[in-house]
C-alpha cells in the first residue's frame, strides 16, 4: 500500500520542545523553611537603612576630666602623681600637666603670631603644601574642613619657603616658636623620664626626628560645631605624619579635647591654662603594646572668633640630640681657655729657656 506523501513529514527528525509552563502558585517548595526564604525575597529588592558611623565606630563617650599632674611633682617617682598617670594613660591614653613654668606671655605671643599664617592667600601658599616628600607646611583645604592646618619645625628648607612668601612675618613667628617650642621640650623630657623609669626593661624608641620637634598649628572656625563624623574619620585616616613619643597640646579656650583611638572616641572639658598629654607610637613600643598610641585635638564649639591651637610632637630622638649636642658643648673649650692656655704655655716656655740658660 502507497502511503501518500501529504501524510509524511518533510523531515521527520525536527522535533521542537514544547513551550515552557507556567508555574503554578501552589507548587511546593524543595526548601525546608519556606517562610524564611519568601521573607527574604520579599525584602530583597529593597535598600536597607544603613547606619554606618554607629556600627564601625564605638559610639562617643564622655568623661570626667583626666587628672591633673602637678609638673612639679615628676621630680620624686615616691610621688602620687605616677600612678596616676600611669592609670589614665593605659584608660584613655592621656592626662593634663599644670605648673608647668611656661610663661603665658610665650604662649600666646606664639598664637598671636601664628593666626597670620592663616590669613596668606591660596595662591601663595600652593608653594608650601605639605606632601609624602614634605611633611611640614600647609595642609590642602577640603570644603568639608572646617579649619586650616599648619605644621612648622626647625627645617631651613621651610624656613626658606616660608620667608619668600611671608618674609617679615614668618621670621618674626619661628622666632616665637622657637623660644615656646624650647621651653615645652623642657616639660617633655622630664615627662618621659617617668615612662622609661616606668618601663626599663625596654629603652629602645624608633624615633624619626630628623627635624627635631614639629609643631601642628590649628586653626579653628568660629562658630562651627562641625561634623564629628568627618572629624573622627578623618582623625583615624590621616593621624600623625611624624613618629613621637609624646603630643602636647596647648588648648586654651577650647570647649572639648577629643582623644581619638582604636578602642573608642572619649571627650572631656580641659582645664585652663594646663597642657594636654598624649601618648605616642614610641611610647607604645617603649611599653611593649601595653600603652596604646592616641590622637588628641580640641575642638571649640559656639566661639564667634577664630581660635588658633597647637600640638608640639616630641620625638625620643630628640632627647638624644640634645644629650649629644650638650656632651659636644662640655668637650669644646672656649677661646678664653684656648688663651689662658697659651699664655701659660708660653710663660712655661720662657722660664725653662731661662733655667736652661743660667744652668
Amino acid at each position: 500500500m502507497a502511503v501518500s506523501p501529504l501524510s509524511m513529514p518533510e523531515n521527520p527528525f525536527d522535533f521542537r520542545a514544547p513551550p515552557p509552563s507556567p508555574i503554578a502558585s501552589g507548587r511546593c517548595s524543595f526548601f525546608a523553611n519556606d517562610e524564611v526564604l519568601s521573607e527574604f525575597l520579599e525584602n530583597s529588592p529593597r535598600v536597607p537603612d544603613l547606619v554606618l558611623p554607629d556600627k564601625v565606630f564605638p559610639k562617643h563617650k564622655f568623661i570626667e576630666n583626666p587628672p591633673k599632674i602637678d609638673f612639679q611633682d615628676l621630680g620624686s617617682m615616691g610621688s602620687e602623681a605616677l600612678p596616676k598617670i600611669m592609670d589614665s594613660v593605659a584608660t584613655i591614653g592621656c592626662f593634663q600637666v599644670v605648673n608647668y613654668g611656661i610663661p603665658g606671655e610665650s604662649i600666646r605671643s606664639a598664637l598671636s603670631a601664628a593666626a597670620g599664617i592663616f590669613q596668606l592667600p591660596p595662591e601663595k601658599r600652593a608653594a608650601v603644601t605639605r606632601s609624602p616628600e614634605n611633611l611640614y607646611g600647609f595642609e590642602e583645604i577640603h570644603e568639608e574642613d572646617e579649619g586650616e592646618e599648619f605644621v612648622w619645625c626647625k627645617a631651613k628648607s621651610l624656613e626658606s619657603a616660608m620667608e619668600g612668601i611671608w618674609p617679615v612675618g614668618y621670621s618674626n613667628f619661628s622666632e616665637k616658636m622657637e623660644t615656646l617650642v624650647s621651653e615645652i621640650e623642657k616639660v617633655a623630657e622630664k615627662i618621659l623620664i617617668v615612662f622609661r623609669e616606668s618601663y626599663p626593661q625596654n629603652q629602645v624608641m624608633k624615633g624619626q626626628d630628623a627635624m627635631g620637634s614639629a609643631c601642628y598649628v590649628y586653626k579653628h572656625g568660629g562658630n562651627v560645631a562641625g561634623d564629628k563624623w568627618y572629624d573622627v574619620i578623618k582623625m583615624l585616616i590621616r593621624g600623625i605624619d611624624y613618629s613621637h613619643a609624646l603630643c602636647l597640646h596647648i588648648c586654651d579656650g577650647s570647649s572639648e579635647f577629643h582623644v581619638y583611638s582604636k578602642k573608642g572616641w572619649v571627650s572631656f572639658h580641659p582645664d585652663d591654662h594646663a597642657l594636654v598629654v598624649t601618648v605616642g607610637d614610641e611610647i607604645q613600643a617603649l611599653s611593649g603594646g601595653e600603652l596604646k598610641h592616641v590622637i588628641g585635638r580640641p575642638i571649640h564649639k559656639g566661639e564667634k572668633e577664630e581660635m588658633i591651637s597647637m600640638a608640639m610632637l616630641y620625638s625620643a630622638s630628640t632627647t638624644t640630640e640634645n644629650r649629644r649636642a650638650e656632651s659636644e658643648k662640655e668637650k669644646t673649650i672656649s677661646l678664653t681657655q684656648q688663651a689662658i692656655a697659651a699664655m701659660v704655655l708660653t710663660l712655661v716656655y720662657h722660664v725653662l729657656i731661662f733655667v736652661y740658660s743660667k744652668f
